[in-house]
């Protein structure tokens, strides 16, 4: 674990707990869905994915979205509706657009827009491939299936990075999901990798190899990450017992870095925890953006 990935790593737990306390103090309106406890996926994916690569997110995105871009600042005026909103306020939490990097928060949707931007990608700028974020939960979704046919029958530059928490909203994926994500993959004969989202650097080294396949002409690669979900769906709405959720705690990359690392972890977790305080003050210091007419 070298000191960058540590420090995007407590760049969105900070970041995502600051949202929740926001809330808490009412602060925020609307909706959101941290992604506590799933950091490692776009951090081990960060360095894997090109500036030209497209990335389709959903509406537990933000990590995503700060591996990406490192805007913090940005965010945070999008989601609150301030100066500086990188999409100008309107897109709030799950909805945001910027260069080659969409999120919604429809279930089940950027799987066939990722599909469709694959193809042109190897048509016209080959080497590149279209990354979408999608939970175990959307397999519910038709268009996932849709989408995978094509991917598979045409070959396209596709990763499906599923990042799979075991609960689908307040739903346990036991509950909801009949068989699994492997032979869902397998039935479209496209590649399929298990990745554990505990260590960053074994993370990558399992993910490398089979993603220079799929910029190779290799076809789709579905991903199932195994993460943990710590935190509600949105903000209050968590069905699990304080027991079972204080297993996962205990399992958390927070936790065990906390206990491994000694006072480098604890630097740089001060260090990220006051950068996104100074983000907070600054954040909720500005003007609203103004209405666009």
């Amino acid at each position: 674990m070298n000191d960058d990935d540590l420090r995007l790593l407590l760049l969105i737990r900070h970041f995502e707990t600051a949202l929740l306390d926001l809330f808490a103090q009412g602060l925020l309106s609307g909706t959101t869905h941290t992604c506590l406890g799933q950091e490692p996926v776009p951090v081990a994916l960060r360095p894997l994915l090109h500036p030209d690569d497209f990335v389709f997110s959903n509406h537990r995105g933000h990590g995503h979205y700060l591996a990406r871009f490192g805007d913090p600042a940005g965010l945070l005026a999008e989601i609150m509706g301030r100066e500086g909103a990188v999409c100008g306020g309107v897109g709030g939490s799950q909805h945001l657009k910027r260069g080659r990097y969409l999120s919604t928060g429809v279930q089940g949707e950027s799987l066939p827009v990722a599909a469709g931007t694959a193809l042109h990608l190897a048509h016209h700028e080959p080497g590149r491939l279209a990354c979408v974020h999608i939970g175990d939960g959307t397999w519910g979704e038709g268009a996932v299936y849709e989408a995978l046919n094509m991917a598979a029958l045409w070959r396209l530059p596709l990763l499906v990075a599923v990042e799979h928490n075991g609960i689908a909203q307040s739903t346990p994926t036991a509950a909801q999901l009949a068989g699994t994500i492997a032979a869902r993959a397998d039935a479209f004969g496209a590649a399929y990798l298990y990745v554990p989202a505990d260590d960053v650097t074994d993370m990558r080294d399992l993910l490398d190899k089979p993603l220079t396949r799929v910029r190779d002409g290799g076809g789709p690669l579905v991903v199932e990450f195994a993460t943990r979900r710590l935190g509600p769906h949105s903000k209050g709405d968590d069905p699990r017992s304080t027991v079972e959720v204080d297993q996962l705690r205990a399992a958390d990359w927070h936790t065990r870095y906390a206990a491994t690392l000694g006072p480098r972890f604890t630097d740089l977790d001060a260090e990220q925890r006051d950068r996104i305080a100074a983000v907070v003050r600054d954040v909720t210091g500005r003007a609203p953006v103004r209405e666009r007419r």
